[in-house]
């Protein structure tokens, strides 16, 4: 049975429930890439779901930052408003989950799972020669990234990158390096305002891109009720 690949959930809760919904029964297992809170406003309601659902999770710099582990000077105004509240939100056993969460890249049956790049997980993977550089850092031939918020990735053919358009089905070949990115569960960035994950098969070695909507009023409801940033809310319709 395939993997479901999510990343950068962001403490959405209904895109969260959404994707579920949409890819029932079409895994047997969840891998988390990185940012499970921030800018939304369900934090404890992801993070509780992670800790009885995810076979594994790494952290991602919104995780830290809502912990209390970065220095919010370097997080734009929107950013440090969400994360100083997501510190209020928490309950004292999701904090204490998120403060244990490692650091990727983390090595999981025989893929890699990183949230941003392989060589230092805050390094932003967006374009073919991001993806070059990262090269050396790759410790298996398939990696999957988060971070950007654009699903999609790239792929290596001795050392020279390609970019991957997250169209349908993707079928890995040998002796080929990919970068996979499934996008954003909860904010993607790419034009596109549906929740984004993927589906792994890692006995054929085939990835599935896919995209599903969710109540986004109801999301953009809930930021604006806890006060936090509007344009956090009007983002979410725009997928920017």
């Amino acid at each position: 049975m395939p993997y479901l690949i999510l990343s950068d959930i962001h403490a959405n809760w209904e895109a969260l429930q959404a994707v579920l919904a949409d890819a029932n029964g079409a895994y047997d297992r969840i891998v988390c890439l990185g940012d499970l809170v921030g800018y939304g406003a369900d934090p404890n309601a992801v993070v509780d779901w992670s800790r009885t659902s995810v076979a594994a999770v790494i952290r991602g710099n919104h995780d830290r930052a809502c912990i209390g582990f970065d220095d919010l000077e370097n997080y734009n105004p929107a950013a440090r408003a969400s994360a100083v509240w997501t510190r209020e939100a928490l309950t004292p056993d999701n904090r204490q989950y998120l403060e244990k969460l490692p650091r990727g890249p983390l090595a999981y049956e025989g893929v890699d799972l990183a949230h941003g790049s392989p060589a230092d997980e805050d390094e932003y993977l967006v374009t073919p020669h991001d993806a070059e550089f990262s090269q050396p850092s790759l410790g298996s031939p398939l990696c999957f990234f988060g971070h950007t918020h654009v699903q999609g990735g790239f792929v290596l053919t001795r050392g020279k990158g390609r970019r991957i358009l997250p169209t349908g089905t993707l079928t890995l070949q040998r002796g080929l390096e990919y970068l996979i990115n499934p996008g954003s569960v909860g904010q993607p960035r790419d034009g596109n305002p549906l929740a984004a994950y993927a589906l792994f098969h890692p006995e054929t070695g085939v990835v599935e891109y896919r995209r599903v909507a969710y109540d986004i009023d109801r999301t953009a409801k809930k930021i604006l009720a806890a006060r936090l940033p509007e344009f956090l809310a009007t983002r979410l319709y725009e997928g920017l």
